[in-house]
């Protein structure tokens, strides 16, 4: 099997344990050590980056032997896919909060929007970006499973509140899917890929991103609004 084929399928082991309670080694079982571990792996990942990071590496980062750490990971590929979704997990948790319908439609909108920009937008979501970016060109699987279980996981929550807005009337969206695409497109207005590229030499303050999603809502709003959204 292909090194890439091997690696993808080590991530996705990962990605399905870490749904569920860890149990591929019955010694693996320490939530407070395994979160140990994927400290140090994360520390590590940020610092030197995928390819140069080593299990070696991590080992002295996480400040546990090389024995416990096969434990509970099988490889370096199965210790990126536990990060990636531990912080999927982290991160939707903070998005699905800003859904919780207080105020008006445009004022939730704004709160996502917000929350959704800074996230985008953030040194270390910056830094994880240019990492997968880097080495999916010989491994697409892990590049397809970041962006399968990254920051688009999330759109199912946001899908679920435009459904309930069109059922009540205030918003007209026959296709939520396109719709929350186009709403990330929208929020971002190109900031990612400035922070990506290295246009912008930090993250965007919050005033250019209050900028940018506030004008990202209206133009939304200007197309999937109904008469009583603006009515309301």
């Amino acid at each position: 099997m292909p090194t890439s084929l091997k690696s993808a399928e080590s991530l996705k082991k990962a990605m399905h344990a870490a749904g569920s309670a860890p149990s591929r080694r019955v010694a693996g079982q320490d939530p407070a050590k395994r979160q140990q571990i994927l400290d140090g792996a994360r520390s590590v990942f940020l610092r030197v980056g995928f390819d140069g990071a080593s299990m070696n590496d991590i080992t002295r980062e996480a400040g546990v032997s090389k024995g416990t750490i096969y434990v509970y990971f099988e490889n370096k590929e199965d210790l990126f896919g536990a990060l990636i979704e531990r912080e999927r997990r982290t991160k939707l948790a903070m998005l699905t909060e800003t859904l919780n319908e207080r105020g008006t439609v445009r004022e939730t909108l704004m709160r996502y929007g917000m929350a959704l920009a800074t996230l985008l937008t953030s040194k270390q979501l910056t830094r994880v970006q240019r990492m997968v970016i880097g080495i999916t060109e010989r491994m697409p699987e892990l590049g397809k499973l970041f962006f399968d279980t990254g920051p688009d996981s999330g759109k199912g929550h946001l899908v679920a509140y435009f459904d309930r807005q069109t059922e009540a009337g205030t918003l007209d969206i026959p296709d939520g899917e396109l719709a929350a695409q186009q709403f990330f497109a929208l929020c971002s207005g190109g900031l990612t890929r400035k922070c990506i590229f290295g246009a912008l030499d930090a993250p965007p303050d919050e005033e250019l991103i209050a900028r940018a999603v506030d004008s990202g809502v209206d133009m939304f709003l200007a197309y999937y609004g109904t008469d009583a959204l603006k009515k309301a």
